[in-house]
């Protein structure tokens, strides 16, 4: 049987432009520690759908695990943009309180 990260990247070879699939390689690769790929893979999922709340909330917390807060801050900051156009309060909440842990 394939490992997770196997099977996620066969549903992207399949489907380059699937969202959800972007997003869990993302966080596939985070749960690995591999940040720098996880980063660019969330930035994927952003460029597929600047509406993806979440993916901004992640990028923004591995952007600061890897020391780049005022990366980390403007993609907060893009964030609260995404939700406020998709109307999901809770995504922003999440986001104002990352932010929080900034200041």
């Amino acid at each position: 049987m394939e490992n997770r990260l196997e099977f996620l990247q066969a549903f992207h070879e399949k489907d380059p432009n699937d969202t959800f699939v972007t997003y869990g390689l993302a966080m596939e690769y985070a749960k690995l520690n591999n940040l720098e790929e996880a980063l660019g893979w969330l930035s994927k999922t952003i460029e597929l759908d600047a509406d993806y709340a979440y993916a901004y909330y992640q990028k923004a917390r591995l952007l600061s695990e890897t020391g780049k807060n005022e990366a980390a801050t403007e993609t907060i900051s893009e964030g609260l943009a995404a939700a406020e156009r998709k109307g999901d309060a809770h995504a922003a909440e999440e986001l104002e309180e990352l932010r929080s842990t900034f200041e």
